[in-house]
């Protein structure tokens, strides 16, 4: 089957949601305001809450969300076949991951920029914030954990290059797009120059710096080997200096900016399935691959932020919301985000079931063979795709890399910031004054986010200790999709406590609920076996926390009783 029409086809569904279903909650579910200035203007302080035009803000949405998520589950969850992994991520990001995300953002504009966290507080009670803050925290370092370990991989020299999924020639042109982006912010904010003048340049000087990362490959630096664990340490670096800089002065700017790279990247995805006549090489459906644990419910756990993602109501609820200038723009940043970010994910499936050709069975021989290579394999059939453009092959590998490490450094960036932010909330909260603090709650936020990035287990054959990035995904996808059903679970009380339909928001949390936790006792039961206690604890403590704060939630919807009217 044609690669082309599936993606054209998946588009066309994505649009038509946008304009039926997305405008339809935006009028009856989560009614916009524009009369009702934004947290952006009322709360503005020239370092969080910083309005930008929609544009901005939207680039900002989509490269914080869009990281490393819907790019590695695909190129996973494609072992089960392409079938069932297309009907997963279409159907999820429009019914659960979209209304998540746009009933984040809405509760989060109506409430003075409070997260979802603290709304709990309203809604369920202090014990409830509590407990959401604590798996907010938990999942949030464990996600930006897994993709500092990603990035420093694909940094690092290694044998095989981008095909062993190492891509030291995207050092160059991702450390010129933080520079680029300084520039940008700089003179939109300071010097007041057209954003219009100042994108079509920036982006060009990037796609220069793709063609030099090339030709200059930066594996050490001052005599340094640059080694993963080393590139470990200057990401991490890089999370506290980025998170401490304001807004407008780096994230804004360069999310922006990435958004435009990765449009250019999945519009030469499109026209390289056009022009190659790429043919779909994996099964359509592949419901028992060897190794690997049952489809359902790990389907829905392995793709993750291409269809639904928790981490996108820390964002949306965290740094998003204290940009966006409109009401009416979370609409567009909100719900059309995601459905964008579906349509990546789509993209990124076609581009390991297509643009691998005869190599597909050799690289999902079994499911250990498809979680260690995902990155590798993205990258190779990205690559491929892009290259039937007339781009060089090589060229093409870096472009790709490029791309997807610029979004996982924006989510990096992103997270460690949300963490900061729930850190000085739960301050707040217990009367801890030093949390409150924001440099040192950024510090303890890169820590957390460090300790994930390098922790390290015995090995249950040999008792050598290595790390366990690959077990972290697992973990990760979990605790990701159970932190979007507990916020689903909040916005409907808040739906609840203002008379307003809470049906589309408790069907999508039901569901996520029931996959998650069982695909938790699924993971805890393989930890288990594995003689992997440190995963069982913390899947047994992700599990407990979740099962407290449903409790809490029911008990709060049993009490609240929703008005007659509201306005």
């Amino acid at each position: 089957m044609s690669a082309f029409w599936i993606v054209l086809g998946v588009a066309t569904l994505l649009m038509l949601a946008y304009r039926w279903y997305g405008r339809w909650l935006a009028a009856r579910v989560f009614p916009l305001d524009d009369s009702e200035p934004t947290p952006a203007h009322t709360m503005r302080d020239g370092r969080d809450f910083v309005p930008a035009p929609p544009l901005m803000v939207f680039g900002h949405h989509f490269a914080s969300i869009a990281g490393l998520g819907p790019l590695l589950g695909p190129a996973i969850a494609v072992i089960w076949g392409w079938v069932p992994a297309l009907v997963w991520i279409v159907l999820g990001c429009i019914f659960i991951g979209a209304v998540h995300d746009l009933g984040c953002l809405y509760s989060s504009l109506r409430n003075r920029a409070r997260s979802v966290a603290d709304l709990a507080c309203d809604v369920a009670g202090v014990r409830a914030r509590a407990l959401f803050l604590l798996f907010s925290i938990f999942a949030l370092a464990l996600a930006m954990g897994v993709f500092v370990i990603n990035i420093a991989n694909l940094f690092a020299p290694g044998a095989g290059g981008a095909e062993g999924g190492h891509v030291p020639e995207a050092v160059l042109p991702s450390a010129m797009l933080i520079v680029l982006a300084l520039g940008v912010g700089v003179l939109f904010y300071r010097y007041r120059i057209a954003l219009s003048r100042l994108t079509l340049p920036a982006l060009l000087a990037s796609l220069v710096f793709v063609w030099l990362g090339v030709q200059y490959p930066i594996t050490s630096l001052f005599g340094w080997e640059l080694t993963a664990q080393r590139w470990t340490y200057l990401l991490l670096g890089y999370a506290l200096a980025a998170t401490l800089l304001p807004v407008w002065l780096l994230l804004q700017p360069r999310d922006y900016l990435n958004s435009f790279q990765l449009f250019l990247g999945m519009g030469l995805l499109l026209l390289g399935a056009l022009v190659g006549g790429f043919t779909l090489s994996a099964p359509a459906f592949n419901p028992a691959p060897a190794g690997a644990p049952p489809m359902v419910p790990l389907l829905f756990i392995t793709i993750a932020c291409g269809a639904v993602s928790g981490f996108h109501s820390m964002v949306a609820s965290g740094t998003t919301v204290r940009q966006v200038d409109r009401a009416s723009h979370a609409l567009p940043i909100g719900y059309g985000a995601m459905l964008t970010e579906g349509l990546l994910a789509t993209l990124a499936l076609l581009a390991v079931a297509a643009g691998l050709g005869a190599e597909w069975q050799t690289r999902y021989a079994d499911w250990l063979s498809a979680g260690k290579g995902a990155l590798a394999n993205f990258v190779h059939g990205a690559g491929a795709l892009v290259s039937a453009v007339g781009v060089p092959l090589a060229l093409a590998k870096v472009f790709v890399a490029t791309v997807a490490i610029g979004f996982a450094l924006t989510t990096l960036d992103t997270g460690a910031r949300l963490i900061r932010y729930n850190l000085q909330e739960l301050g707040r909260a217990w009367g801890i004054a030093p949390l409150r603090h924001a440099t040192l709650s950024t510090a303890l936020a890169v820590g957390l986010i460090g300790f994930f990035a390098l922790l390290k287990a015995p090995d249950p054959l040999t008792g050598e200790l290595k790390s366990v990035g690959a077990l972290l995904w697992q973990l990760f996808g979990a605790s990701n999709q159970l932190l979007a059903a507990l916020a689903l679970l909040v916005i409907s009380l808040y739906l609840r406590s203002l008379g307003r339909p809470t049906l589309y928001t408790l069907l999508p949390m039901g569901f996520m609920l029931i996959a998650t936790l069982t695909a938790l006792t699924i993971g805890m039961r393989n930890f288990a076996t594995q003689g992997n206690t440190l995963l069982l604890g913390f899947s047994a403590v992700i599990f407990a926390l979740a099962v407290w704060l449903v409790g809490e939630a029911v008990v709060a919807w049993r009490a609240v009783r929703a008005p007659v009217q509201t306005r």
